[in-house]
């Protein structure tokens, strides 16, 4: 177990089909969530709200695998496959029916594992990761996407293009010393170059996903930032004009709206699950 100074947050690791998963655990409650980590952060981009969506919820976060600090698996490096992954993490927590966070990355496993496996998840929680088809992106994000290879990033220091991303695209949240280095870590040596086939699987990942967005019956709510130059909001109004049942919120923060709109966020996430879900249309 690894704990860190002035935070809540304690890591550990998990084997799960073979692969060490880093996650986090708060107090067992009655009520479960599943946080999944955003990229090119971790699991720690949780702690500004982790106390407050802890008070009435067991919370497990996790690095999804080939993120954050845990171990890669290039058959895992898209969203249909990572959805699927997510079930198999839920089941080797003994997770039953949890509320799922899937900000950023996550947004696309979390539609997907909701599709895929109807009735296993209470509810999601989504916002500021790709979504729209045809592809809506921009800044980095969408370089990283659309470059025909990855030969020209695998020169680069991972570790200042990440520190350059936290430093443009965190606004207001004061990132603390050890929770940046997690970030900048987390990255090095070929992770970050490893972990853009993700995204660039978008352009086909995407298409399918809009397939089975009408289909999915599980309550989704979607928390995208107004100024959000990588995922604009508009990837999350078509979300919403395409789920059965769902609630959108565009607050005014950039993209990392966790952190920078952390008290907002949190409000809306535990008002979301006190019932909110269970009245969403």
């Amino acid at each position: 177990m690894g704990s860190w100074s002035n935070t809540p947050i304690e890591v550990e690791f998990r084997t799960i089909d073979g692969l060490a998963v880093r996650f986090a655990e708060s107090e067992d409650r009655d009520v479960h969530a599943l946080l999944l980590s955003p990229w090119l952060e971790s699991l720690f981009a949780f702690e500004p709200v982790w106390v407050r969506l802890a008070e009435h919820t067991h919370l497990v976060a996790v690095d999804l695998p080939g993120f954050g600090h845990s171990q890669r698996c290039d058959a895992l490096l898209s969203p249909m496959a990572m959805g699927d992954f997510v079930i198999r993490i839920a089941d080797a927590f003994g997770l039953p029916t949890p509320h799922v966070i899937g900000p950023d990355i996550g947004t696309g496993a979390a539609l997907f594992a909701a599709a895929r496996h109807p009735h296993r998840l209470r509810s999601l929680v989504v916002g500021s990761g790709g979504a729209a088809f045809p592809l809506r992106l921009g800044g980095l994000l969408k370089d990283w996407v659309d470059a025909p290879d990855l030969d020209g990033y695998r020169a680069a220091d991972p570790r200042r293009i990440v520190a350059d991303v936290l430093a443009a695209d965190i606004e207001r949240y004061a990132l603390p010393d050890a929770v940046r280095e997690d970030y900048l870590s987390a990255y090095t040596g070929d992770r970050l170059v490893e972990s853009m086939r993700y995204v660039r699987s978008y352009p086909a990942e995407l298409a399918a996903l809009r397939d089975l967005l009408p289909t999915i019956q599980t309550p989704v709510l979607i928390i995208a930032g107004r100024r959000d130059p990588v995922v604009p909001p508009v990837n999350a109004e078509y979300l919403h004009e395409r789920l059965p049942a769902s609630e959108l919120d565009v607050i005014d923060v950039g993209h990392f709206a966790w952190e920078d709109g952390a008290d907002e966020y949190a409000s809306l996430v535990t008002r979301w699950w006190d019932g909110g879900y269970a009245t969403a249309h």
